[in-house]
């Protein structure tokens, strides 16, 4: 005898729901299975519902003329349920018409026999759908594990991705010996003003196809472009002239170049798509004074309006050669100052919706490092602080 019909080696029997509303035809079919499979009689689909409540059958045979609620009506409610539909349905019926077992068919019965029943008929009918149910499992089982393993593969490039760019970031910083922490500390501004405006629903047209896994991490890269910089440029103690500040400038295409050479040689370009808009355009301000491009307004892409918020703060509460570290209540008048100039108007507002726990990445960043406490800054310059980004 097939395993479908004992229920396979370990011997578990398959478990079978009869729903029949004639009593007689409950014990002819009982009668006809109880020595392969385990059959629960149901005289109505009330019943049958009853009995799913306590446990999942392997399959069910339902009768279609039933009063009070019939088999059509019974398997539409089976397969709305994401606990029942996967359940074989059997429909029996005395109708022999093709537009009823098309009609069952369609509602999604695997199969349909006819009264009175032919016992050989019967079990080899219900033998062929538990083997069919059965080997779908085992596919989608093989299927789940199949995207595990995929998902398990991505998620370790996306790591390895990760750590490169973590790795080539941390080099550039290293070279710019006054910007320490400044590379992990934007990327983490950078999450909360995009989480805030997910959350205000602001600008959805521009960030709804974003994926936040490649997104975050690329922005590691904004500042790649200063590796090319000279030392005595990088590491000046002083303000740089004007030449300087123009071949300090110059970093900005620098990094978009040395991306778009990235992109050249992988074909997964979106975590690198990011990378290069924020590298090239968190120089640019709101009022087209900004740089490489001059762009404005809402033709500077939303990634580099954020990352312009948070490189800006950054920079503001960290020490310089040239300066004292703002504190980070200074710094956020500062960002309001720049409104409409330097910083999209909606943004700093959303900055200010979470300026406090931008201060609290200072905070732990500085205990962190071992830096000492912030000091008040040194008296302002006449022009405002924004400015010189």
């Amino acid at each position: 005898m097939s395993d479908g019909m004992t229920g396979g080696m370990a011997g578990k029997r398959k478990r079978i729901i009869l729903v029949d509303d004639n009593m007689t035809n409950l014990t002819i079919g009982k009668n006809m299975l109880k020595a392969f499979y385990e059959v629960f009689p149901a005289p109505s689909a009330a019943k049958l519902f009853q009995c799913l409540e306590k446990f999942i059958p392997d399959l069910i045979l339902l009768d279609i003329d039933m009063p009070e609620i019939n088999g059509y009506e019974t398997i539409r409610r089976l397969k709305q349920s994401e606990v029942y539909t996967d359940i074989p349905v059997i429909f029996l019926t005395a109708i022999n018409d093709e537009a009823s077992e098309l009609e069952g068919l369609n509602l999604g019965a695997v199969d349909y026999v006819l009264k009175p029943f032919s016992a050989p008929l019967l079990r080899k009918r219900i033998e062929t759908h538990l083997l069919l149910a059965a080997q779908a499992r085992q596919l989608q089982k093989q299927n789940d594990n199949l995207q595990e393993k995929v998902r398990e593969k991505n998620q370790r490039l996306m790591e390895m991705e990760s750590a490169v760019i973590s790795i080539v970031a941390e080099l550039v910083e290293f070279r710019d010996s006054v910007t320490g922490g400044h590379v992990l500390r934007t990327q983490k501004y950078l999450e909360l003003l995009i989480e805030k405006l997910i959350e205000e629903n602001i600008y959805i047209n521009e960030f709804s196809g974003w994926n936040l896994d490649y997104l975050l991490p690329s922005a590691q890269l904004h500042d790649v472009g200063k590796i090319a910089i000279s030392d005595a440029i990088l590491n000046k103690p002083g303000r740089l002239t004007k030449d300087e500040f123009e071949i300090m400038k110059t970093h900005v295409l620098i990094g978009v170049n040395a991306i778009k050479r990235m992109e050249e040689r992988t074909a997964e370009h979106e975590f690198l798509r990011h990378a290069k808009i924020i590298a090239g355009t968190h120089h640019e301000k709101w009022d087209g004074s900004g740089y490489p491009l001059g762009l404005s307004e809402r033709s500077i892409p939303l990634e580099g309006r954020l990352m312009a918020i948070a490189d800006v703060y950054d920079a503001l509460i960290s020490e310089r050669p040239y300066k004292k570290a703002f504190s980070p209540e200074e710094a956020a008048e500062i960002i309001e100052e720049g409104r409409g100039r330097h910083f999209d108007p909606a943004l700093v507002d959303l900055f200010h919706m979470v300026s406090g726990q931008f201060a609290d990445i200072v905070t732990q960043s500085r205990l962190e490092t071992a830096a000492p406490p912030l000091t008040a800054s040194a008296p302002r310059a006449a022009a405002p602080a924004w400015a010189a980004f």
